[in-house]
Protein backbone atom coordinates (compact mmCIF):
# COMPACT_ATOMS: atom_id res chain seq x y z
CA UNK A 1 0.00 0.00 0.00
CA UNK A 2 2.88 2.33 0.71
CA UNK A 3 4.33 1.68 -2.73
CA UNK A 4 0.93 2.21 -4.36
CA UNK A 5 0.53 5.52 -2.53
CA UNK A 6 4.01 6.69 -3.52
CA UNK A 7 3.43 5.70 -7.15
CA UNK A 8 0.93 8.53 -7.72
CA UNK A 9 2.97 11.27 -6.10
CA UNK A 10 4.07 14.04 -8.53
CA UNK A 11 7.75 13.53 -7.68
CA UNK A 12 7.49 9.82 -8.60
CA UNK A 13 7.06 10.55 -12.30
CA UNK A 14 10.42 8.83 -12.96
CA UNK A 15 9.02 5.53 -11.66
CA UNK A 16 5.93 5.83 -13.85
CA UNK A 17 8.10 6.50 -16.90
CA UNK A 18 10.29 3.53 -16.01
CA UNK A 19 7.34 1.14 -15.74
CA UNK A 20 5.83 2.45 -18.98
CA UNK A 21 9.09 2.11 -20.89
CA UNK A 22 9.54 -1.35 -19.42
CA UNK A 23 6.11 -2.40 -20.68
CA UNK A 24 6.67 -0.92 -24.15
CA UNK A 25 10.18 -2.34 -24.53
CA UNK A 26 8.83 -5.80 -23.68
CA UNK A 27 7.18 -5.93 -27.10
CA UNK A 28 10.47 -5.55 -28.96
CA UNK A 29 12.16 -7.82 -26.42
CA UNK A 30 9.64 -10.62 -26.92
CA UNK A 31 9.76 -10.52 -30.71
CA UNK A 32 13.47 -9.96 -31.30
CA UNK A 33 14.54 -12.07 -28.34
CA UNK A 34 12.62 -15.04 -29.73
CA UNK A 35 14.35 -14.67 -33.10
CA UNK A 36 17.75 -14.30 -31.43
CA UNK A 37 17.26 -17.46 -29.38
CA UNK A 38 15.79 -19.43 -32.29
CA UNK A 39 18.54 -18.42 -34.71
CA UNK A 40 21.22 -18.80 -31.99
CA UNK A 41 22.77 -15.41 -32.65
CA UNK A 42 23.08 -14.19 -29.06
CA UNK A 43 26.85 -13.90 -29.49
CA UNK A 44 26.33 -11.50 -32.42
CA UNK A 45 23.97 -9.52 -30.22
CA UNK A 46 26.69 -9.36 -27.57
CA UNK A 47 29.19 -8.02 -30.09
CA UNK A 48 26.67 -5.37 -31.20
CA UNK A 49 26.09 -4.30 -27.60
CA UNK A 50 29.78 -3.74 -26.98
CA UNK A 51 30.23 -2.03 -30.35
CA UNK A 52 27.45 0.35 -29.29
CA UNK A 53 29.75 1.55 -26.51
CA UNK A 54 32.33 2.36 -29.17
CA UNK A 55 29.74 4.44 -31.01
CA UNK A 56 28.78 6.23 -27.80
CA UNK A 57 32.39 7.10 -27.04
CA UNK A 58 33.08 8.45 -30.54
CA UNK A 59 29.82 10.43 -30.58
CA UNK A 60 30.44 12.12 -27.22
CA UNK A 61 34.01 12.92 -28.25
CA UNK A 62 32.84 14.56 -31.49
CA UNK A 63 30.07 16.40 -29.64
CA UNK A 64 32.32 17.97 -27.00
CA UNK A 65 35.69 18.28 -28.76
CA UNK A 66 34.63 18.95 -32.37
CA UNK A 67 31.43 20.76 -31.24
CA UNK A 68 29.16 18.58 -33.35
CA UNK A 69 26.04 19.23 -31.32
CA UNK A 70 23.87 16.96 -33.48
CA UNK A 71 26.10 13.95 -32.76
CA UNK A 72 24.27 12.48 -29.76
CA UNK A 73 25.20 9.41 -27.75
CA UNK A 74 22.05 7.61 -28.94
CA UNK A 75 22.95 8.22 -32.57
CA UNK A 76 26.46 6.92 -31.96
CA UNK A 77 25.10 3.81 -30.25
CA UNK A 78 22.75 3.12 -33.17
CA UNK A 79 25.50 3.52 -35.76
CA UNK A 80 27.97 1.41 -33.80
CA UNK A 81 25.53 -1.41 -33.03
CA UNK A 82 23.96 -1.64 -36.51
CA UNK A 83 27.29 -1.34 -38.34
CA UNK A 84 28.89 -4.08 -36.24
CA UNK A 85 25.91 -6.42 -36.61
CA UNK A 86 25.85 -5.99 -40.39
CA UNK A 87 29.62 -6.39 -40.58
CA UNK A 88 29.50 -9.71 -38.75
CA UNK A 89 26.55 -10.84 -40.85
CA UNK A 90 28.16 -9.95 -44.19
CA UNK A 91 31.49 -11.53 -43.25
CA UNK A 92 29.79 -14.73 -42.06
CA UNK A 93 27.79 -14.95 -45.31
CA UNK A 94 30.35 -13.90 -47.91
CA UNK A 95 33.77 -14.69 -46.42
CA UNK A 96 35.37 -17.86 -45.18
CA UNK A 97 36.53 -16.33 -41.91
CA UNK A 98 35.17 -18.12 -38.87
CA UNK A 99 32.15 -16.30 -37.49
CA UNK A 100 33.20 -16.65 -33.85
CA UNK A 101 36.55 -15.02 -34.64
CA UNK A 102 34.89 -11.97 -36.21
CA UNK A 103 32.44 -11.71 -33.31
CA UNK A 104 35.25 -11.72 -30.75
CA UNK A 105 37.21 -9.11 -32.71
CA UNK A 106 34.19 -6.78 -32.96
CA UNK A 107 33.36 -7.40 -29.29
CA UNK A 108 36.86 -6.46 -28.09
CA UNK A 109 37.40 -3.54 -30.46
CA UNK A 110 34.02 -2.01 -29.63
CA UNK A 111 34.77 -1.94 -25.91
CA UNK A 112 38.33 -0.69 -26.43
CA UNK A 113 37.34 2.14 -28.79
CA UNK A 114 34.48 3.22 -26.56
CA UNK A 115 36.54 3.35 -23.36
CA UNK A 116 39.44 5.15 -25.06
CA UNK A 117 37.22 7.89 -26.53
CA UNK A 118 35.29 8.26 -23.27
CA UNK A 119 38.58 8.71 -21.43
CA UNK A 120 39.61 11.48 -23.87
CA UNK A 121 36.24 13.25 -23.73
CA UNK A 122 36.37 16.39 -21.55
CA UNK A 123 33.83 16.88 -18.80
CA UNK A 124 31.90 14.34 -16.80
CA UNK A 125 30.82 11.17 -18.60
CA UNK A 126 28.61 8.66 -16.81
CA UNK A 127 30.22 5.61 -18.41
CA UNK A 128 28.83 3.35 -15.68
CA UNK A 129 25.34 4.31 -16.82
CA UNK A 130 26.11 2.84 -20.25
CA UNK A 131 27.63 -0.30 -18.77
CA UNK A 132 24.94 -1.01 -16.17
CA UNK A 133 22.00 1.16 -17.27
CA UNK A 134 19.52 3.11 -15.15
CA UNK A 135 15.91 2.88 -16.26
CA UNK A 136 14.90 5.29 -13.47
CA UNK A 137 16.64 8.18 -15.28
CA UNK A 138 14.62 7.86 -18.50
CA UNK A 139 12.16 10.52 -19.63
CA UNK A 140 9.25 11.10 -21.98
CA UNK A 141 11.66 11.25 -24.92
CA UNK A 142 12.61 7.60 -24.35
CA UNK A 143 8.90 6.68 -24.30
CA UNK A 144 8.51 7.98 -27.85
CA UNK A 145 11.71 6.25 -28.94
CA UNK A 146 10.42 2.95 -27.56
CA UNK A 147 7.11 3.36 -29.42
CA UNK A 148 9.00 3.94 -32.68
CA UNK A 149 11.17 0.89 -32.08
CA UNK A 150 8.11 -1.27 -31.40
CA UNK A 151 6.61 -0.16 -34.71
CA UNK A 152 9.88 -0.82 -36.56
CA UNK A 153 10.04 -4.32 -35.07
CA UNK A 154 6.37 -5.34 -35.28
CA UNK A 155 5.50 -4.18 -38.82
CA UNK A 156 8.19 -6.24 -40.63
CA UNK A 157 7.52 -9.21 -38.35
CA UNK A 158 3.82 -9.24 -39.25
CA UNK A 159 4.47 -8.84 -42.98
CA UNK A 160 7.28 -11.41 -43.21
CA UNK A 161 6.27 -13.80 -40.45
CA UNK A 162 6.11 -16.90 -42.69
CA UNK A 163 9.50 -16.13 -44.21
CA UNK A 164 11.00 -15.54 -40.76
CA UNK A 165 9.50 -18.80 -39.57
CA UNK A 166 11.02 -20.72 -42.49
CA UNK A 167 14.40 -19.01 -42.06
CA UNK A 168 14.49 -19.74 -38.32
CA UNK A 169 14.04 -23.50 -38.56
CA UNK A 170 15.42 -24.46 -41.99
CA UNK A 171 17.23 -21.69 -43.81
CA UNK A 172 18.47 -23.92 -46.63
CA UNK A 173 14.99 -25.21 -47.47
CA UNK A 174 13.57 -21.69 -47.24
CA UNK A 175 16.20 -20.43 -49.68
CA UNK A 176 15.32 -23.21 -52.12
CA UNK A 177 11.68 -22.10 -51.90
CA UNK A 178 12.63 -18.59 -52.98
CA UNK A 179 12.88 -16.88 -49.59
CA UNK A 180 15.61 -14.23 -49.52
CA UNK A 181 17.22 -15.70 -46.44
CA UNK A 182 20.41 -13.64 -46.53
CA UNK A 183 18.56 -10.35 -46.79
CA UNK A 184 16.16 -11.34 -44.01
CA UNK A 185 19.09 -12.41 -41.85
CA UNK A 186 20.80 -9.03 -42.24
CA UNK A 187 17.52 -7.24 -41.52
CA UNK A 188 17.11 -9.33 -38.36
CA UNK A 189 20.62 -8.37 -37.25
CA UNK A 190 19.84 -4.68 -37.80
CA UNK A 191 16.61 -4.93 -35.78
CA UNK A 192 18.47 -6.78 -33.04
CA UNK A 193 21.04 -4.00 -32.89
CA UNK A 194 18.30 -1.35 -32.58
CA UNK A 195 16.67 -3.31 -29.77
CA UNK A 196 20.02 -3.55 -27.99
CA UNK A 197 20.42 0.25 -28.13
CA UNK A 198 17.07 0.58 -26.36
CA UNK A 199 18.04 -2.04 -23.76
CA UNK A 200 21.28 -0.24 -22.94
CA UNK A 201 19.17 2.43 -21.24
CA UNK A 202 17.30 -0.23 -19.27
CA UNK A 203 19.95 -2.65 -18.01
CA UNK A 204 23.21 -1.49 -19.62
CA UNK A 205 25.67 -3.16 -21.96
CA UNK A 206 26.87 -5.76 -19.45
CA UNK A 207 23.40 -7.24 -18.84
CA UNK A 208 21.75 -6.57 -22.19
CA UNK A 209 22.19 -10.10 -23.56
CA UNK A 210 20.58 -11.61 -20.48
CA UNK A 211 17.39 -9.57 -20.82
CA UNK A 212 17.28 -10.18 -24.57
CA UNK A 213 17.56 -13.96 -24.30
CA UNK A 214 16.23 -15.07 -20.91
CA UNK A 215 12.51 -14.26 -21.47
CA UNK A 216 12.52 -15.96 -24.87
CA UNK A 217 14.46 -18.96 -23.55
CA UNK A 218 12.01 -19.30 -20.66
CA UNK A 219 9.04 -19.05 -23.02
CA UNK A 220 10.58 -21.76 -25.21
CA UNK A 221 10.29 -24.21 -22.32
CA UNK A 222 6.49 -24.01 -22.50
CA UNK A 223 5.62 -23.28 -26.15
CA UNK A 224 5.93 -25.10 -29.47
CA UNK A 225 5.22 -22.37 -32.02
CA UNK A 226 7.20 -19.28 -32.94
CA UNK A 227 4.26 -16.89 -32.50
CA UNK A 228 3.30 -18.30 -29.11
CA UNK A 229 6.92 -18.03 -27.96
CA UNK A 230 6.94 -14.36 -29.00
CA UNK A 231 3.71 -13.67 -27.09
CA UNK A 232 4.82 -15.46 -23.93
CA UNK A 233 8.29 -13.89 -24.12
CA UNK A 234 6.67 -10.45 -24.34
CA UNK A 235 4.56 -11.13 -21.25
CA UNK A 236 7.54 -12.51 -19.34
CA UNK A 237 9.70 -9.53 -20.31
CA UNK A 238 7.05 -7.18 -18.98
CA UNK A 239 6.77 -9.14 -15.74
CA UNK A 240 10.55 -9.28 -15.25
CA UNK A 241 11.02 -5.55 -15.83
CA UNK A 242 8.01 -4.55 -13.73
CA UNK A 243 8.69 -6.73 -10.70
CA UNK A 244 12.44 -6.18 -10.96
CA UNK A 245 11.83 -2.43 -10.86
CA UNK A 246 9.47 -2.71 -7.91
CA UNK A 247 11.93 -4.92 -6.03
CA UNK A 248 14.78 -2.51 -6.70
CA UNK A 249 12.68 0.41 -5.47
CA UNK A 250 11.46 -1.42 -2.38
CA UNK A 251 14.81 -2.93 -1.34
CA UNK A 252 17.02 -0.08 -2.64
CA UNK A 253 18.87 -2.21 -5.20
CA UNK A 254 20.23 -1.34 -8.67
CA UNK A 255 17.37 -1.81 -11.13
CA UNK A 256 19.29 -3.56 -13.94
CA UNK A 257 20.77 -6.40 -11.88
CA UNK A 258 17.46 -6.87 -10.05
CA UNK A 259 15.60 -7.33 -13.36
CA UNK A 260 18.14 -9.78 -14.75
CA UNK A 261 18.37 -11.74 -11.49
CA UNK A 262 14.60 -12.24 -11.48
CA UNK A 263 14.70 -13.34 -15.12
CA UNK A 264 17.50 -15.82 -14.37
CA UNK A 265 15.69 -17.37 -11.41
CA UNK A 266 12.50 -17.85 -13.45
CA UNK A 267 14.51 -19.33 -16.34
CA UNK A 268 16.12 -21.92 -14.05
CA UNK A 269 12.69 -22.75 -12.65
CA UNK A 270 11.33 -23.09 -16.18
CA UNK A 271 14.11 -25.51 -17.09
CA UNK A 272 13.32 -27.60 -14.01
CA UNK A 273 9.60 -27.71 -14.82
CA UNK A 274 10.31 -28.58 -18.46
CA UNK A 275 12.64 -31.42 -17.45
CA UNK A 276 10.07 -32.74 -14.95
CA UNK A 277 7.35 -32.71 -17.60
CA UNK A 278 9.65 -34.49 -20.05
CA UNK A 279 10.35 -37.30 -17.59
CA UNK A 280 6.64 -37.74 -16.90
CA UNK A 281 5.82 -37.94 -20.59
CA UNK A 282 8.51 -40.59 -21.18
CA UNK A 283 6.95 -42.73 -18.46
Amino acid sequence: MELLRDFFLPEMVFLRYALLIGALSSIALGVIGTMVVTRRISSIAGASAHAALGGVGVALFLQRVCLWGWCSATLGAVVGAVASALLVGVVSICAREREDTIINVVWALGMAIGLLFLDRTPGYVDWQGYLFGNILLLSQHEVYMTLVLDAVVLIPTLFFYNSLLAMSFDGTFAELRGVRVKLLYLALLALTALTIVLLINVVGIILVIALLTLPAATAGCFTRHLWSTMVLATVLSWLFVTFGLLASYWYRMPSGPAIVLLAGVVYVAGLAVSAWRGRNQRR
